[in-house]
């Protein structure tokens, strides 16, 4: 999921912690963190011009007269400036070293504090961080775009080791909670679709109300994936849910969320009026060990729409079976 949502992962690089036993997810994530920082430190380490300012007995930069009057610089001959330093001391390479940093005091094995250990030579003269004030809204480039990956790790640690953190040691809680869970399987997905089906256009979208009236104070309807094919004029909006539990039970009955069943619904029909194709809806669950699982194909008002139950907890073949049969369910039923 980490590969595809995030797009750097690379199978060579990754592929031994593939067979790899890991105490807990911390303890795996700390193995990812270190691998990419291996992989980083042999392309390069992100660098930036940062504005350092010191005293000098040759002139460099800009003369700072009111530091060098207060601290009497030129009585040593010397001068206080400012002057742009390209260094390694950057931000990303901060967040890494303040992360290394914690981990090293966590819940995760030997063998993974001794390898992170082993990395912070390299950052020696990086600075550390403050870990409740990091800024994690990081714009990257086509140089940096390899550092998104482990920036959206660090985020995941640093949420959940710091949140358990007591007399200097930080240990495990179950930081991948619904929410974070349910936002890297949405773009886990989306991902996968656009990888591996570019001939159809998959993204998020807004969908306008068919209404009239004032519209201010409706809500936007934004879908989490948009698979549109417009040779076949056809749509698939797919809702994914990832909860600690997919049916609700009630009068010792189980059924859908209600809640997702009228969201999906409401996508498909307002898409429609805008539309003069084939609008479909389905809701994407991750599997829980729940004994009873959605699948189920519906025609409602007209309607196809579709809940089924991904089981993230198998051989990637066969999650990869699962989506691509979403895709020849709804626009290739003739090759099902």
């Amino acid at each position: 999921m980490l590969s595809y949502a995030y797009q750097v992962l690379t199978q060579n690089g990754y592929k031994h912690i593939e067979t790899e036993s890991f105490e807990n997810i911390a303890d795996m994530f700390a193995a990812i963190i270190q691998r990419g920082i291996e992989i980083q430190l042999k392309k390069y380490l992100n660098r930036e011009y940062i504005t350092e300012t010191s005293e000098l007995s040759t002139l460099r930069g800009k003369i700072e007269i009111n530091d060098s009057i207060n601290q009497m610089s030129f009585l040593k001959k010397k001068l206080v400036c400012s002057y742009d330093e390209f260094s390694i001391d950057s931000y990303m390479n901060r967040i890494l070293k303040s992360v290394m940093l914690l981990l090293i005091k966590s819940d995760i094995s030997r063998k993974q504090k001794q390898g992170l250990k082993s990395l912070l030579i390299y950052f020696s003269n990086v600075q550390v961080l403050d870990l409740h004030h990091i800024n994690w809204k990081i714009r990257y480039n086509q140089n940096t775009q390899s550092y998104q990956m482990l920036i959206g790790i660090c985020y995941l640690l640093v949420q959940g080791l710091l949140q358990t953190q007591k007399n200097g040691s930080s240990k495990l809680m179950v930081f991948l909670d619904e929410q974070r869970m349910s936002h890297l399987y949405e773009k886990f997905v989306l991902e996968y679709y656009r990888k591996h089906f570019p001939e159809f256009n998959a993204s998020p979208s807004y969908v306008e109300w068919a209404a009239d009236g004032e519209l201010q104070y409706l809500p936007a309807m934004k879908t989490d994936i948009t698979l549109t094919d417009k040779k076949q004029n056809k749509i698939l909006i797919i809702d994914t849910k990832f909860y600690t539990h997919s049916m609700q039970y009630q009068f010792d009955k189980y059924s859908y969320h209600s809640g997702n069943l009228y969201q999906i619904l409401s996508y498909v029909k307002n898409k429609e009026s805008c539309f003069s194709g084939e609008v479909s809806g389905m809701l994407l669950y991750a599997k829980t060990d729940e004994t009873v699982t959605p699948n189920q194909n519906l025609k409602i008002l007209g309607n196809n729409f579709c809940v089924r139950t991904l089981d993230l907890n198998t051989e990637f073949s066969q999650i990869k079976n699962e989506l691509d049969g979403i895709i020849n369910c709804f626009f290739f039923p003739a090759k099902r």
